[in-house]
């Protein structure tokens, strides 16, 4: 029986390394259309974390007709990956049909949870619904008044993740933002890695998804996070050594094209931290805004955090310099003069 569990989960993961290939050789080949969206389906969450500015205790779920028609209209965009984060996605109670349309359409599907609410009949509904990949954050090994993301607390729902998931698992672990043990991440970091997960660290933003650089403790143990790290395109983070010695970055930021986050509302904007920018409905969103928005310098970029979007990034750093700033003009825009 494990022997047959292994071929499966192994067959499935080279199909999904095919599709993600293929995402790439995409974007690549053409830049007029977006990588990766993440679509809000509830800002409500069932926790509480103190450096977390991205949920609410009241919302309600997004009636499902809406969340599928968002779905499709990603798709027409030609979106490779969507993304379903929160709030905490899983109480939708509709998730996996989201997931299913995702995936239906042509596109590869994944999973932002705190993973509280996981277990067994969920997780074989999220394989059933062909959900690609999961991520959960955990941040101490012990709950604190910061965070009560930790091992001791999700262990036993990884190690059902470990037995019945037939999706990719990574598990991040954070430092700073006022995270008081960081070398908790080590800990979280060796247990993913044993359970046959992946394992990434991240670097916490301030409120505003600015850097906040790193004391001594924690950029030890951020490079010794980076040494257990395995080879993929999700864990390519470069830009994080330079916040952990806090050094900016020089970069060409592509949200609002390579890169969508669509709230809970149905409004398009450059990231969870940029709400409200450029702040148009997902379904008047077209090639002209995703074009304008490729060219549109990022004036937040030098000190972001938000590895999503530096990781999509990535893809179009070696062309198109971007010529349009944002500015108080009637257009919203300013053109940049670059040199000859």
């Amino acid at each position: 029986m494990l022997g047959v569990v292994t071929i499966r989960r192994g067959a499935l993961a080279a199909h999904r390394r095919a599709r993600e290939l293929w995402m790439i050789a995409r974007g690549l080949a053409n830049k007029d259309h977006p990588i990766l969206a993440h679509l809000i389906p509830i800002r409500r969450c069932n926790l509480a974390c103190k450096y977390c500015n991205e949920y609410d205790h009241a919302s309600k779920p997004v009636p499902i007709t809406t969340m599928l028609r968002r779905v499709n209209r990603l798709a027409d965009l030609g979106t490779s990956v969507i993304t379903i984060s929160g709030g905490e996605p899983l109480l939708h109670p509709e998730l996996d049909a989201i997931i299913a349309q995702i995936r239906s359409r042509g596109m590869i599907a994944g999973l932002i949870t705190n993973g509280y609410l996981l277990n067994t009949g969920r997780v074989r509904r999220l394989n059933e619904a062909g959900l690609d990949h999961m991520q959960i954050s955990i941040d101490n090994v012990e709950p604190d008044e910061v965070s009560k993301k930790s091992l001791k607390t999700l262990d036993y729902r990884l190690q059902l993740l470990a037995k019945h998931a037939d999706f990719h698992v990574n598990i991040n672990s954070v430092v700073g933002g006022g995270i008081p043990n960081p070398e908790d991440a080590l800990t979280v970091g060796k247990r993913a890695v044993a359970l046959g997960f992946t394992s990434t660290v991240g670097i916490i933003h301030d409120g505003d998804g600015q850097l906040r650089p790193l004391g001594e403790r924690e950029r030890s143990v951020y490079r010794a996070m980076r040494a257990m790290q395995k080879s993929s395109y999700s864990q390519i983070n470069h830009f994080q050594d330079a916040i952990a010695e806090g050094r900016q970055n020089d970069w060409r930021c592509r949200s609002g094209a390579r890169y969508l986050y669509v709230c809970e509302d149905g409004l398009v904007h450059y990231c969870s931290q940029q709400r409200g920018y450029p702040g148009v409905r997902l379904e008047e969103y077209t090639i002209e805004d995703i074009r304008r928005e490729f060219l549109t310098e990022k004036t937040c970029a030098p000190n972001c955090t938000v590895s999503c979007v530096h990781q999509i990034s990535y893809i179009d750093g070696w062309r198109a310099p971007q010529t349009l700033r944002p500015d108080a003009s009637p257009d919203g825009l300013v053109q940049i003069d670059w040199p000859k």
